[in-house]
């Protein structure tokens, strides 16, 4: 091999260690396993603010509201969300909604809020849009709604799917954390992807721990 063609190895060599591994852009089944250990557990609804520890602060477990089974879900694969949006939020407070009035964050309770996530979501992840079919929604995305009520709502999209071939979701409206035929219910606000770094590994200790 010429010194020339040698030189021109060691480039791409280079370039191909300076690319960051990506995470599957695929569905993610670890997600979806972790939102359904909730569905007996979780068993209320209880928006209350709590004041909770930091970081990997809960509330107790069968209580929640929606934004919780994705909190919990995301937190069994090792990413806490309530870290991870706290630090967004400290460092580009203007980016995220301004509905209540905060002059500053609050760990106790942005994570725990729908525009946030949906903030966070588009800000280190894929915003997909409102108008896809029911095979655009894959396992482990995320979906926001606007109910009748004016009420945001997310739930992660599930691998199991209604007798019409739409996903079922994994959420909270109201009854704890259920598996559901509720994706077009509502209208649909967003659609979310997150593959957060070092996730494949994640996802293998979480089906070892199974």
């Amino acid at each position: 091999m010429t010194r020339r063609a040698l030189r021109w190895l060691a480039a791409w060599v280079w370039l191909l260690a300076a690319v960051p591994a990506m995470a599957p852009a695929g569905g993610l089944q670890c997600l979806v396993d972790a939102s359904r250990e909730q569905i007996g557990v979780t068993l209320h609804y209880d928006p209350a603010y709590v004041q909770l520890a930091y970081p990997g602060g809960d509330v107790p477990p069968e209580r929640g509201v929606c934004t919780d089974v994705l909190v919990r879900a995301w937190r069994r694969l090792g990413i806490d969300l309530q870290r991870l949006v706290h630090e967004d939020m400290r460092a580009h407070f203007g980016r995220y909604p301004q509905n209540w009035g905060l002059r500053r964050p609050d760990r106790n309770i942005d994570h725990r809020r729908v525009p946030n996530l949906a903030t966070f979501f588009t800000r280190h992840g894929q915003s997909l849009g409102t108008a896809g079919a029911d095979d655009a929604f894959l396992p482990g995305d995320m979906v926001t709604w606007r109910l009748p009520s004016g009420v945001p709502h997310i739930g992660i999209v599930s691998d199991r799917k209604a007798p019409s071939g739409t996903p079922l979701v994994v959420h909270n409206i109201g009854a704890g954390a259920r598996e559901e035929d509720m994706l077009r219910r509502f209208d649909i606000t967003g659609h979310y992807r997150y593959r957060p770094s070092g996730l494949p590994e994640a996802c293998s200790r979480s089906a070892d721990d199974r």
